[in-house]
């Protein structure tokens, strides 16, 4: 056994046996860090059966081949719940909910076989004493702390359970790489052994990751490529609301979102997200605020948005934004002041998506000027009015897609007047009970509101 130095990239897992600035395969600058890698000399005996080339058409599909999860808003990011055999990652910050929704879903799971949750960073005792608090008990969930892969895969051959938990991948080693446990050599086979194991034996896992302080999975890039789903869980460490995101599915949707609620009893499901975001709309007679629809997947999505324009005392105006892009907020500041003539370039200006959640679909765009001019001139606009529109750079007001889903959650919801692009309203099919205003530009919506 020959035992040498070799540099790997931590975005791609790329190795080289010298130190680069860029790596060549995915151009990151400075991710090579220095690790131990181990050749084994010497040829193999052992020959490896070979699959063999079957006709698509022939392949027969099973009719369970999903596992529901108890849970309506994760399996509506699902698709429908698990895919039988499938690999999932779960990512998210430290205390944003992993482990109890992790829980949550094994107390839900309708399956008759055992569950098996690996833990390598807490103990039985500590496990016990959240699903105690959650009300998890369940005869067939079986525990095992454990960070040898090896001992991991010799008590799946014991158990032969249905559902696999490993929290988290991070602290998951195996004996034939010298490098620590979280390392992107570790990382990467550590997934390739799992993956091999759920696909031949047909076990649905999922694996916790850990995240960067960007947001990313910690390890190689190549995690999350060899993986079937990719589910993020997201919200704000100071609200109590959690967006559960699929990033990557190769069974459904990557557009669906589920809502949570973080509560005593766990992670409880928001059957009506939009009701919840705005609740506090009532009582406002402030200038610049506005509500606006936004669509995630299938699901429209009333959120209510704030804007606070004062005039700067620096020579540099700032720009804030919380909950969209902030070069957005940028651009659509600079079309206001070319196109509508509202002149911004001596004002502040923060906007606030309410709720905590982070949207980035253009239809806000012009809920995001109109709450920008209402402040700018404190103005209210009319409680009951909600706007959808994609702003252009010339100031016009572009179709949206799903505009007849969008106009009936607002209805839903007891809104009398909705702004919407003209060339929109020409392709309404449905009948509505509430005023709907066509507008061909950022102007003509800033006229009728009188702003």
């Amino acid at each position: 056994m020959k035992t040498k130095t070799i540099f790997v990239c931590s975005s791609c897992g790329y190795e080289s046996p010298k130190w680069m600035g860029k790596c060549p395969a995915c151009n990151e600058w400075n991710t090579f860090y220095e690790e131990k890698d181990v050749s084994k000399t010497g040829t193999k005996d052992k020959k490896k059966e070979a699959s063999q080339v079957i006709q698509l058409n022939k392949v027969e599909k099973k009719e369970n081949s999903r596992i529901k999860t108890g849970i309506d808003e994760l399996d509506r990011v699902l698709g429908g719940g698990f895919v039988i055999g499938s690999l999932t990652l779960l990512g998210g910050e430290p205390g944003i909910g992993k482990s109890t929704l992790i829980l949550q879903i094994c107390d839900n799971l309708k399956i008759d076989g055992k569950i098996l949750y690996v833990s390598g960073e807490e103990s039985a005792e500590q496990i016990k004493i959240r699903a105690d608090r959650l009300g998890v008990n369940k005869d067939n969930i079986m525990f095992l702390s454990e960070t040898d892969i090896d001992n991991v895969e010799n008590q799946i051959e014991k158990m032969e359970p249905e559902f696999i938990i490993i929290d988290s991948i991070q602290t998951m080693y195996s004996d034939e790489i010298t490098s620590s446990s979280g390392s992107v050599s570790q990382v990467r086979e550590i997934t390739n052994r799992i993956m091999k194991m759920c696909k031949q034996k047909s076990i649905t896992t999922i694996i916790i990751g850990h995240v960067t302080k960007d947001g990313n999975i910690a390890g190689p890039r190549v995690l999350e490529h060899m993986v079937d789903t990719v589910l993020y869980l997201e919200g704000e460490r100071y609200f109590s609301y959690r967006i559960l995101r699929g990033v990557k599915n190769r069974f459904g949707s990557t557009n669906e979102i589920g809502m949570f609620e973080m509560a005593d009893e766990g992670l409880v499901e928001i059957k009506d997200p939009s009701s919840i975001l705005i609740s506090d709309k009532e009582n406002s007679d402030a200038s610049g605020t506005v509500v606006a629809v936004s669509i995630e997947g299938t699901r429209p999505l009333l959120v209510e948005l704030q804007a606070l324009v004062t005039q700067s005392f620096f020579g540099m105006p700032r720009r804030n934004a919380i909950g969209i892009d902030y070069n957005r907020l940028t651009l659509l500041a600079a079309v206001l002041d070319k196109r509508a003539r509202i002149n911004l370039g001596n004002q502040d200006i923060y906007l606030n998506v309410v709720g905590g959640i982070k949207i980035n679909e253009p239809a806000l765009d012009l809920g995001i000027c109109l709450s920008i001019v209402s402040s700018f001139k404190n103005i209210p606009i009319d409680k009951k009015t909600v706007a959808i529109g994609e702003v252009g750079l010339t100031g016009e007001i572009r179709n949206v897609n799903m505009i007849d889903k969008r106009i009936k959650e607002a209805e839903k919801l007891g809104y009398r007047r909705v702004l919407i692009p003209e060339s929109n309203k020409k392709l309404l099919k449905n009948d509505f009970r509430l005023d709907i205003i066509g507008v061909k530009n950022i102007s003509d919506a800033i006229d009728f509101l009188k702003l």
